[in-house]
C-alpha cells in the first residue's frame, strides 16, 4: 500500500528583518546566535545594513523570530520589499537622541571641568558647598546623557554578556559614586591615599574632583558613539534605488486596447508599449517597432543600442527615439535589474561581517578589567589596608583601564580622515572601506563614464569625391533634425569647419539606423552600414576606412547622397582630462590597473593603450564583471573597483573596495564603499592615499590605547595612582589619540 504525502509544502523563502539597537559588531553576533536557536534556521546579521537574513524560517514563524530578537534586547521588524521606513525612523531617532545628549553633556562638562580643577587645586578660591554645585552639574551628565551606555549594560547583563558599554558605564558610575562617597564619608582623604610618584599630597578636598572624570568620559564616549552611528548609517537600500529608477506605470495592450496600469500589475506574457523617452518597465522581447535603446547604465555602451522585432530588452533601460511593443518575459524580482540588486546586497553582506578589532578585543578585555579591579581591591584589603584606600585603588584600576582612548581610536581617525577626504572630493562610508584599502593590490576601472566622458566625438572624417568642408556641411545639415548622441557629436565637430548649414526638408529619423532628409534637391542618408546597404549603396570605397575604424574601436557614421557614398565619419568616446596622469599615480602607489568594459575589445584596447593600463577585459556583460573581480581575488589579488553604472554595481560590491563616481547611477553609489565627488580622476589615487593614511592612524591609535592600558594598569594596581591622577592619565591618552588623528589633515592630493 502506497501512502501519498499531501502535506502542503512550506515556503522557506529567505526572510529579512530590520534590526535596531545594535551598537557594535558583537551585537550582530548576539542577534545571530539568538535567531540560530530556532529549529532549522540559519541567520546572517548584517551590522552595516542593520538587517538579518533568515533562511529555513516558515512565514508563520516570523513573529517567533521577531520575539527571539526582542528577547535578546534588540528591536526587529519584518522588511517588506524596499520599504525601510521602520529602520530609517529607528536610525534617525537614535542619532537625534545621541545629538541631544552630546550637546547637553558637552555644555555642562566644560564649565564643570574648569570649576573642579581650579577650585580643587586653589583652595583660596573655593566657596561654600562648591563640591555640591559640581555634583548637581554632573548629575544630568552621568544619568540622562550617559543613559545609552547604562541601558546597554543592563541589557547585556540580563543576558550574561559584556561589551564596551559595560566598562564605560561602570567607569562613569564608579567615578561619580566615588566622588559622592568622598563627600559624604570622607573616603580617600588619608595622606597615604594621596601620594602619587613624587607629586606630593593632593590638596584637601580635591579627592572629589574626579567628578570631571565621569563627565569627561561621558562626553568623549557620546561624541564617539554619535559619529560612529552616523558613519554606520546604512549605505542605502539597493532595491529601493532600483525601484526609484524603474518605471512605475506601464502601457498594457489587451485586445488592441491600450491602458495604463501600475507596473506591479504586469505579468509574464503581457504585451506593453514603450513610447520615445519612456523607461522599459520589465524584461521582454520586442515584437513590433524599432528604437535606439539607452542601455548605458546596464552595459556601459555609450551609444544607444538599436533594437527591433525579436530583440531582447531589459527593464530599466530607456527607449530614446521609437515606439516599441514588447512581450513580457520577466517581471518583479525575476528581472535582470532586480537580480543584480539582490546580488549586490549579498556581496555587501559578506563584507559587513568582518569583525571590528576593538569589539573582538573587548570580549576579553572588559571582563578582565572588571575582575582585576575586584581582585586588586580584595588583595589590598587582605594586606591590612583600610577598605577606603583599597576601594580607591580598585577604582583607580577601573578608571585607568576605562577605554576612552580605545573608544576614540577609531572614530576620531575616521572623523578626521573622512573630513579631510571630503575636502578632496571623496566620501568614505565607513571603517570597512578603510580596512580594505590598506591591502589593495589591483584597481579595476570601468571605461564608459569613468575613464571616458561617455560623450561621442568625431575622430576622423574621410570624404569620397567631395571636399572636406562639403562633407561636414551635408552631414551636419541632416543631423539638425536628430537628438541622437552621434548627431550631436557631428554637429559639434562641424562647427570648426563650416559656419552655415543647408535648409532641411523631409527629415526622417530611422531608429537604430540613422536619418534621411532632402537637401538642395538631393536625398541624403547619414547612418550605419546597414542603412546604406538597405538602400543598395556600394560601400567598397570605404572598406579600408571601415576596417581601420573597427580596428581602433570607433563608431562609424556613413554619408550618402543620391545613392552614392560620399563620406565616412569615425567617432569615439572621449577620454577624460587627467586620466593618464591618474593611472600613473596609481602605478606609483604600486597598484596594478585593469580596464573592464562592456564595449568592444578594439575600443577597450585603444583606451588602455592611450592611458597605459596594463590589462584589459572587454566585451564583458554586467553579471560577468563581478566574475572578473572574483577571478582576480581567487588569484590572490585584493581588488578595488571603480565604476559609475548599474552594470558596475555587483562588481563594486563584490570587490574588496568599491569606488563610485558621483556622476554615476544611484545604485552604483549605494553599492560602493567610497564615492568620488570631485570631477577629476586624480580623486581615485587620492581616495586610496587618504584611506591608507587613515587606516594606519587607526592602527597607531589602537596600539597606543592598548599599550597605555597595559602599562598603566599595573601602576594603578600597585597603589601609585589615586583616582584623580588615573583620570588625568586617562584623559591624556585620549588627547594623544585625538592629536595623532588630526595629523591626517596633512594628506595632500596626488595631483
Amino acid at each position: 500500500m502506497t501512502t501519498t504525502d499531501t502535506t502542503t509544502p512550506v515556503d522557506l523563502t529567505p526572510v529579512e528583518l530590520d534590526i535596531s539597537g545594535m551598537t557594535c559588531a558583537a551585537c550582530a553576533g548576539r542577534v545571530e546566535r539568538a535567531l540560530g536557536k530556532l529549529d532549522g534556521v540559519t541567520a546572517s546579521v548584517n551590522y552595516a545594513t542593520e538587517r538579518a537574513i533568515i533562511t529555513g524560517l516558515p512565514d508563520s514563524e516570523v513573529p517567533t523570530a521577531i520575539r527571539q530578537v526582542e528577547n535578546a534586547g534588540y528591536g526587529a521588524h519584518l522588511r517588506e520589499g524596499s520599504d525601510d521606513t521602520w529602520s530609517t525612523r529607528a536610525t534617525e531617532v537614535r542619532i537625534s537622541s545621541l545629538r541631544r545628549r552630546l550637546a547637553v553633556s558637552a555644555l555642562l562638562t566644560v564649565p564643570l571641568m574648569d570649576i573642579t580643577i581650579v577650585l580643587a587645586l586653589v583652595p583660596g578660591w573655593r566657596f561654600p558647598c562648591w563640591e555640591w554645585v559640581c555634583v548637581l552639574m554632573a548629575l544630568p551628565i552621568v544619568t540622562w546623557a550617559a543613559w545609552p551606555f547604562h541601558r546597554a549594560t543592563l541589557r547585556n547583563l540580563r543576558h550574561g554578556a559584556v561589551s564596551m558599554d559595560t566598562l564605560v558605564s561602570l567607569g562613569i558610575a564608579a567615578s561619580f559614586g566615588w566622588a559622592i562617597l568622598t563627600l559624604l564619608l570622607g573616603f580617600g582623604t588619608t595622606e597615604a591615599a594621596s601620594y602619587w610618584l613624587g607629586f606630593g599630597v593632593t590638596p584637601a578636598g580635591a579627592d572629589s574632583i574626579y567628578l570631571d572624570v565621569a563627565a569627561g568620559m561621558t562626553t568623549f564616549q557620546l561624541a564617539g558613539r554619535y559619529f560612529e552611528t552616523r558613519s554606520r548609517r546604512k549605505a542605502g537600500d539597493v532595491l529601493g534605488a532600483l525601484n526609484a529608477l524603474a518605471a512605475t506605470h506601464v502601457r498594457v495592450v489587451s485586445d488592441g486596447v491600450e491602458t495604463i496600469e501600475p507596473a506591479t500589475a504586469l505579468r509574464v506574457g503581457d504585451t506593453f508599449v514603450v513610447l520615445p523617452g519612456e523607461t522599459i518597465p520589465a524584461d521582454g522581447i520586442v515584437h513590433a517597432g524599432t528604437a535606439a535603446v539607452d542601455a548605458s547604465m546596464m552595459t556601459g555602451e555609450p551609444v544607444p543600442v538599436p533594437v527591433g522585432p525579436g530583440a531582447a530588452v531589459t527593464g530599466g533601460t530607456i527607449s530614446t527615439d521609437g515606439r516599441l511593443e514588447v512581450t513580457t518575459t520577466s517581471v518583479g524580482a525575476n528581472t535582470q535589474l532586480a537580480q543584480m540588486a539582490a546580488l549586490t546586497e549579498q556581496a555587501q553582506a559578506r563584507k559587513a561581517r568582518v569583525q571590528n578589532l576593538v569589539d573582538r578585543i573587548v570580549t576579553w578585555f572588559v571582563p578582565a578589567v572588571i575582575t582585576l579591579a575586584i581582585i586588586v581591591t580584595v588583595a589590598w584589603t587582605f594586606t591590612g589596608t583600610p577598605f577606603a584606600q583599597a576601594f580607591g585603588i580598585g577604582i583607580s584600576v577601573l578608571i585607568i583601564a576605562c577605554p576612552c582612548a580605545l573608544g576614540l581610536a577609531t572614530p576620531t581617525a575616521l572623523m578626521v580622515g573622512i573630513g579631510r577626504a571630503a575636502t578632496l572630493g571623496i566620501l568614505i562610508k565607513g571603517h570597512d572601506a578603510l580596512e580594505a584599502s590598506g591591502t589593495i593590490t589591483t584597481v579595476v576601472l570601468d571605461k564608459t563614464g569613468t575613464l571616458t566622458t561617455g560623450r561621442m566625438t568625431v575622430e576622423t572624417a574621410t570624404p569620397f569625391g567631395i571636399a572636406d568642408h562639403e562633407l561636414w556641411r551635408l552631414a551636419a545639415s541632416v543631423e539638425q533634425g536628430s537628438e541622437h548622441a552621434i548627431a550631436h557629436a557631428i554637429q559639434d565637430a562641424a562647427r570648426a569647419h563650416v559656419t552655415d548649414l543647408h535648409p532641411l526638408e523631409d527629415f526622417t529619423a530611422l531608429p537604430g539606423l540613422g536619418a534621411t532628409a532632402r537637401i538642395t534637391g538631393s536625398t541624403l542618408l547619414v547612418g550605419n552600414a546597414d542603412l546604406l546597404r538597405e538602400h543598395g549603396i556600394d560601400l567598397t570605397p570605404a572598406a579600408a576606412a571601415l576596417a581601420d575604424a573597427h580596428e581602433h574601436g570607433h563608431t562609424v557614421a556613413l554619408v550618402a547622397r543620391d545613392g552614392q557614398l560620399i563620406g565616412l565619419l569615425a567617432l569615439a568616446d572621449t577620454i577624460k582630462p587627467g586620466a593618464a596622469d591618474a593611472i600613473t599615480a596609481l602605478h606609483a602607489q604600486n597598484l596594478t590597473t585593469v580596464l573592464l568594459t562592456g564595449d568592444s575589445p578594439a575600443a577597450g584596447a585603444r583606451i588602455a593603450a592611450e592611458l597605459g593600463i596594463e590589462r584589459v577585459h572587454a566585451g564583458v556583460a554586467p553579471a560577468q564583471k563581478a566574475d572578473v573581480v572574483r577571478e582576480l581575488q581567487a588569484a590572490g589579488e585584493k581588488v578595488a573597483m571603480v565604476g559609475d553604472g548599474i552594470n558596475d554595481a555587483i562588481a563594486l560590491a563584490t570587490a574588496d573596495l568599491g569606488l563610485a563616481l558621483v556622476s554615476g547611477t544611484d545604485i552604483a553609489l549605494k553599492a560602493a564603499d567610497i564615492i568620488l565627488v570631485r570631477d577629476d580622476l586624480h580623486v581615485i589615487p587620492d581616495a586610496i592615499a587618504i584611506s591608507r593614511k587613515t587606516l594606519r592612524t587607526i592602527r597607531t591609535n589602537l596600539g597606543w590605547a592598548f599599550g597605555y592600558n597595559i602599562a598603566a594598569i599595573p601602576i594603578a594596581a600597585a597603589g601609585f595612582l589615586n583616582p584623580l591622577i588615573a583620570a588625568a592619565a586617562m584623559s591624556l591618552s585620549s588627547v594623544l589619540v585625538v592629536y595623532n588623528s588630526l595629523r591626517i589633515q596633512r594628506v595632500r592630493s596626488t595631483r
